[in-house]
């Protein structure tokens, strides 16, 4: 039997391969907009990613960011996001990936990533932890809370929508008087590959784009963080200790 975690890793070095060909190029063809901009790299990415998923598993349902829902039967479901980070990718920020998730009925299973650029992967497995460049990864960290830096995102709806907006606002700067510093990631997957192996110290999740919900959550759990959850809000840090400081900045800003 093909081994999915393998058809994953092997999707994300294909998409990878675009994406740094393209950015060595100095490729920024898209449509911009006020709150987003989709490139032309993330089509040429899901166009070499796609094949390699649906050759080794034709009968797995898909949903792709630029070709949406892709018909499949059985428990499986595929999510892949050929350019996370685009808006990085188009001002030459080198701070992108290619990611895939795989649920197993509605619950995340695999994940990768892969930063092109950077030539690192992450792949998780349920129950298995997380591997960064093949070598087992904690987000075990000795860094204080009050030294810390906290990744916060926000799917890409929150700044169209003036209550979220205000929202998010308000908690970052909830969470920045508790921390060194409050990363406003523009490339989820990235950052949650860096909490999982204890670069960064907490990770602040907003009302999620689907494309890089399943992937935090998993890479969260098989490294070993702690988490909370509270309706599209999740929280998640290197320790309890750390949670508890992030999870109480929040409370005036929950809804």
């Amino acid at each position: 039997m093909v081994d999915i975690e393998s058809v994953a890793r092997a999707a994300v070095h294909a998409g990878g391969a675009v994406l740094r060909e393209r950015y060595r190029a100095d490729d920024s063809a898209g449509t911009y907009t006020t709150h987003d901009v989709k490139a032309a790299a993330d089509v040429a990415a899901e166009e070499r990613m796609l094949p390699v998923i649906q050759q080794a598993f034709p009968n797995h349902e898909i949903f792709a960011e630029e070709s949406g829902e892709l018909a499949g039967t059985g428990p499986y479901r595929w999510i892949v996001d050929p350019l996370d980070g685009t808006n990085n990718f188009t001002a030459g920020l080198p701070l992108f990936s290619a990611a895939v998730s795989v649920l197993r009925d509605g619950e995340p299973v695999v994940g990768a990533v892969c930063q092109p650029v950077t030539d690192e992967i992450y792949l998780a497995r349920r129950g298995d932890g997380i591997r960064y460049n093949s070598t087992t990864v904690t987000a075990e960290s000795s860094v204080p809370v009050e030294a810390g830096t906290v990744a916060f995102i926000c799917g890409r709806e929150v700044p169209k929508n003036p209550e979220y907006s205000e929202q998010a606002t308000a908690m970052q700067a909830a969470v920045g008087s508790k921390v060194k510093r409050v990363c406003a990631s523009w490339a989820p997957t990235v950052h949650s590959g860096l909490f999982a192996r204890g670069r960064l110290q907490g990770l602040i999740q907003f009302h999620p784009d689907e494309e890089e919900q399943a992937v935090t959550e998993l890479f969260a759990a098989e490294a070993d963080g702690v988490t909370r959850r509270e309706g599209e809000l999740l929280v998640a840090a290197a320790d309890s200790e750390t949670l508890a400081v992030l999870w109480e900045a929040t409370a005036d800003t929950r809804c």
